[in-house]
């Protein structure tokens, strides 16, 4: 008798629970019908009226921003008048390859920036150049790797360092490796000897020159960027994995190919990694090679790859070409790769193989130091030999 008095006390606190829920779904649902029958009204426009930014590339890549939003390109009156102005700005119809007249009188400070300042922001919307030297070759055998060095007339020496050391194309760890380097035009105005007979013979000696017809100077590294870009795209459009770099770092290659080796699926095809830095911005001080003026740009650089030297994958090279149309260009170039990353709502990986800032002294002349390493930062010609040599002699024992 007492059991069964116990199983009705449970039977009944069930019954009551369930009526709980029961009234409780039965209010919601009313609720939920009431609620979908009211018209929201927002209380703000969803798009916010633009204003044209004071800093020039601010304004500049806010102008692509409402370029290629399809939204706003369909309905101006979403946009302030002075943005409008500037979209239809016929201007914007000349050359983009001649020199750009209105920018002294939009940045306020234009006469007193350095003359290297003055040449890019004329020459800022610019993004095509002729191709003088092709190596049209050079990707018939579909590389696994592509080194991308970037190179100054002047450097025979390094270059050919390159080719007799970590930048050997051909066969290396059973991978296709091709070897380019990127060259602009290094004219009288920048003091330069004609040298254009000796790039001459060196290209027809080694097959491995790219040059381009504009000013080869540091502010248009980052044309050089979107230059090769390109010329990957139509050349080199199978490439696997590229390494870019500078002319002065050593490149351990046989560790960056260990490294890729086992790479599959959306690692290998998001690949980005290099010496990262974060949280900086522009230096304000003229004295310092990477000044950039408040009237140039205001805000914080994304986090980029140092420019030493960084690793991607060809997969994402396509994807750098086409949305660096829609990024401004900027005078810093491994900035600007951080800033087309960002707009691919990417970022690049830190690996700390990669030392843009050289390792500890004590170090230096230490073979096995360089033997888990990808790049160190800076090494002579001399140096990338020595180097390479250390990294391939059969009795190096560095356990």
């Amino acid at each position: 008798m007492g059991l069964l008095r116990r199983n009705l006390k449970v039977l009944g606190t069930v019954m009551m629970v369930n009526l709980f829920i029961f009234i409780l779904m039965s209010r919601n649902s009313g609720q939920d019908k009431n609620e979908h029958q009211k018209v929201h009204v927002p209380s703000k426009p969803f798009w916010a009226k633009q204003t044209p930014h004071q800093a020039y590339w601010n304004h500049q890549q806010q102008i692509l921003d409402l370029q290629h939003n399809p939204i706003f390109a369909a309905n101006n009156s979403a946009l302030d008048a002075k943005v409008v102005d500037w979209l239809n700005d016929t201007g914007l119809k000349l050359n983009p390859c001649q020199p750009d007249f209105r920018v002294p009188t939009r940045v306020k400070d234009f006469n007193s920036l350095p003359e290297r300042y003055k040449d890019f922001l004329l020459y800022m919307r610019c993004r095509t150049y002729p191709l003088v030297v092709d190596q049209p070759h050079i990707c018939k055998e579909k590389p696994f790797l592509l080194l991308a060095v970037k190179s100054l007339a002047p450097h025979f020496d390094r270059r050919q360092a390159i080719r007799e050391s970590w930048g050997r194309a051909g066969l290396m760890a059973n991978q296709t490796v091709a070897t380019v380097f990127l060259l602009g035009n290094a004219t009288a105005v920048d003091h330069h000897p004609d040298l254009s007979r000796m790039l001459r013979y060196e290209s027809i000696q080694h097959h491995d020159i790219l040059q381009w017809d504009y000013r080869d100077s540091f502010f248009n590294l980052t044309v050089k960027e979107v230059l090769f870009l390109d010329w990957m795209r139509t050349q080199c459009p199978d490439a696997k994995f590229i390494f870019k770099g500078d002319d002065d770092v050593f490149v351990n290659t046989l560790r960056i190919l260990e490294f890729l080796k086992g790479l599959t699926g959306p690692k290998a095809r998001n690949l980005f990694v290099g010496d990262v830095i974060t949280n900086a911005g522009p230096h304000r001080d003229k004295k310092v090679k990477y000044f950039i003026p408040e009237s140039m740009f205001v805000g914080t650089y994304p986090p980029y790859a140092g420019g030493g030297g960084y690793l991607y994958s060809g997969d994402l090279a396509h994807r750098l070409h086409n949305v660096s149309q829609r990024v401004a260009l900027y005078p810093i170039d491994d900035v600007y790769t951080g800033m087309c990353l960002r707009k691919m709502g990417l970022a690049p990986e830190k690996h700390k193989g990669f030392r843009t800032f050289d390792i500890e002294e004590k170090y230096r002349t230490n073979p096995c130091a360089y033997k888990s390493l990808m790049l160190v930062h800076s090494r002579t010609p001399q140096e990338m030999i020595q180097i390479w040599s250390w990294l391939n002699n059969p009795d190096l024992n560095c356990q």
